[in-house]
């Protein structure tokens, strides 16, 4: 599946993160701009694999009503987690203050990568390397 190849090459680059020098606002800019891609191309994901286990509740478009039907369907989806995250990025268009993104930062690196390689590792576990698409079923 393209979006789940998406997701593992951007989190490979969000992982190096830790690495960068976090003082520099672009890099902060940049980390947070990886994470909110990585948001995206995650609840796409579970979009998608909730589309091929036959839920219903696939065809919402609502990353909310995704994460909350990804958590009753797997194990390595923390809900709290994918809601704070869900939170989190529609909080990053009103982020001006500069404290306050090097705080999404340290939530970045502290909880969400944990989760999103959670949720690589899940997946490769449940389906393999290449997980199947929507339209495997056909």
């Amino acid at each position: 599946m393209k979006k789940f190849d998406n997701f593992v090459s951007n989190l490979a680059v969000l992982e190096r993160a830790q690495a960068e020098d976090l003082e520099n606002e672009f890099i902060i800019s940049g980390v947070i701009d990886k994470f909110y891609v990585q948001f995206e191309l995650g609840w796409k994901v579970l979009e998608e694999l909730l589309k091929y286990e036959g839920r219903a509740e696939s065809n919402s478009g609502s990353p909310r009503e995704i994460i909350k039907a990804a958590y009753t369907v797997y194990d390595f989806v923390d809900e709290s987690m994918w809601l704070s995250m869900l939170r989190e990025r529609n909080n990053t268009t009103h982020l001006y203050d500069a404290g306050a993104a090097r705080e999404l930062v340290e939530h970045i690196l502290r909880d969400y990568i944990p989760a999103f390689a959670a949720m690589r590792a899940g997946i490769v576990s449940r389906y393999g390397e290449s997980p199947p698409g929507p339209d495997a079923r056909e």
